[in-house]
């Protein structure tokens, strides 16, 4: 396939897609968004029309299955991302699945053991790895210049204020940890290159059981802790940071999410104040580039089955810690509660 474009097909006509996909593809030739399936038709043909997409299928079956498509994009509700991305996978699909990859890390180790019986590239869309500032990151704590880390905290809170937003709703997986705090804690997790235990988490509730804040405290096997913040409403309406502290220094970087629109990179060490701009392409274009590379070449992800599945079971275990119920759906197999 590598003499002709990666045809992609979306599922849902998601508010997400066009800047997550539709736009970054349009300066990534080797791609093509070829159809689209939505559960309203007349949204679906909306939607293509809008975004210049030349197909619209009947329904989510006729998408994963079309012959013509290579590649899937999933940016349905968190509660269908297991379900979809399996029947894909199976149907000889690669995927790039919008995150949270899944309701839990059931699901995900379910989804992961698809993709590798498939032989099919599966990639969770933590578009923020891919900017050029990540690996700056990186490089600056590993570099020694903090001196021995002892402590990484990560806040994201948005305002959303829409009541009935799919996002409130515990039964297709909402809730702020879900769709906010699933950031913090990925990029928690990449700076201190290791997976936490959860000492204590809080939650504010928008409904029983789905959470519209969350605040968690963490423990490192070396003794390092960590905290994330994050919330869809609260008296903390807007807040993208995060902050590493080490015994000679102190790395903050103000918007790690989308650090292609602002963000501003600040180092305090003995020496002085150091103040950094990473320059790169929007964090979806560079996703969508790695996705190719994957698919065409081989080339490893950052953000695949083996990371996704490891976030998965810290976002349950805060919930667990919370006193909350992790996020769960129907097994389409089984027809039972997971």
């Amino acid at each position: 396939m590598n003499d002709r474009p990666l045809r992609i097909g979306i599922l849902g006509a998601a508010r997400i897609a066009p800047m997550a996909l539709v736009r970054p593809a349009r300066s990534v030739p080797e791609v093509v968004i070829t159809a689209v399936a939505a559960r309203d038709p007349a949204r679906a043909q909306t939607f293509a029309r809008k975004q210049a997409i030349p197909r619209v299928l009947a329904d989510y079956g006729t998408l994963i299955t079309d012959p013509d498509i290579d590649a899937i994009y999933n940016p349905l509700p968190n509660g269908l991302h297991c379900e979809w991305t399996v029947r894909a996978l199976r149907a000889g699909k690669h995927v790039l699945c919008e995150k949270p990859i899944a309701a839990n890390a059931r699901e995900a180790e379910r989804m992961a053991a698809a993709a590798h019986d498939a032989g099919r590239v599966l990639m969770e869309a933590f578009h923020w790895r891919y900017h050029p500032l990540a690996a700056r990151l990186k490089a600056i704590i590993d570099g020694g210049e903090l001196g021995t880390v002892q402590h990484i905290e990560v806040h994201f809170c948005i305002p959303l204020l829409r009541r009935g937003d799919i996002r409130y709703r515990f039964d297709l997986a909402g809730g702020a940890t879900m769709d906010v705090g699933c950031y913090a804690i990925s990029i928690m997790r990449f700076l201190a290159g290791a997976e936490p235990d959860v000492l204590h988490a809080a939650a504010l509730l928008s409904s029983p059981g789905v959470d519209r804040a969350m605040r968690a405290t963490f423990r490192f096997a070396d003794g390092r802790t960590g905290a994330i913040s994050c919330s869809l409403f609260s008296r903390t309406l807007l807040r993208a940071s995060a902050r590493v502290r080490g015994d000679r220094g102190e790395l903050r970087v103000f918007n790690p999410i989308v650090p292609h629109l602002f963000h501003r990179l600040t180092v305090r060490t003995p020496a002085g104040v150091r103040r950094e701009r990473v320059n790169g392409d929007p964090t979806y274009t560079h996703q969508l580039r790695a996705f190719v590379a994957a698919v065409r070449d081989g080339a490893p992800i950052p953000t695949g089955p083996d990371d996704a599945i490891a976030n998965m079971r810290v976002i349950d275990a805060v919930y667990e810690r919370a006193g909350l119920q992790p996020r769960g759906s129907v097994d389409p197999e089984a027809g039972l509660p997971r």
